[in-house]
């Protein structure tokens, strides 16, 4: 066998082998909130059409770095239905060890974390779900929100199969 041949056939064993572990992914897309996430900017992500008879597993994903600065990310997730009903969430998640590093996966000083939103979740109105995601972290002891996030890169938001 070719060493090209024999390389082309690892590569493609690879990424067989990426997708395979992923076979619960329906939707996965992040967005940047370029270096630090404004408290009033909000991200907005259109679902695909979902099967009306499915259960789904949702996930709020952030990608952060060493810049944050607190253990615990709050945020206010809404699911905008198509007849414009709209269920309001405020979730809080840790997000470091109590040494200060940061949980989530990844090699490098940029951390993936992927956040329960909700479980066994049914989309059986015809037409366009939206999901939008802001923060609403607060220093301790004072009201108004923090203007600035920093150590956020990413958002993103995930649905699985529950089959």
């Amino acid at each position: 066998m070719s060493l090209r041949l024999r390389n082309s056939f690892i590569l493609l064993l690879v990424a067989v082998l990426l997708f395979s572990c992923d076979e619960k992914r329906v939707f996965d897309e992040y967005k940047s909130v370029g270096k630090e996430w404004h408290k009033d900017s909000v991200v907005t992500f259109e679902l695909p059409q979902l099967d009306a008879k499915k259960m789904y597993n949702l996930y709020v994903n952030v990608r952060d770095n060493d810049d944050y600065p607190f253990n615990n990310l709050f945020l206010i997730v809404s699911l905008e239905h198509p007849n414009r009903q709209i269920k309001v969430d405020t979730l809080e998640y840790q997000m470091t060890n109590p040494d200060g590093t940061l949980l989530g996966e990844g090699f490098t000083d940029i951390k993936e974390n992927k956040l329960f939103y909700k479980d066994k979740q049914l989309f059986t109105q015809k037409g366009i779900y939206k999901i939008h995601i802001k923060h609403a972290v607060r220093q301790t002891g004072k009201i108004e929100g923090v203007p600035s996030l920093a150590g956020i890169s990413d958002v993103g938001f995930r649905i699985e199969s529950t089959e």
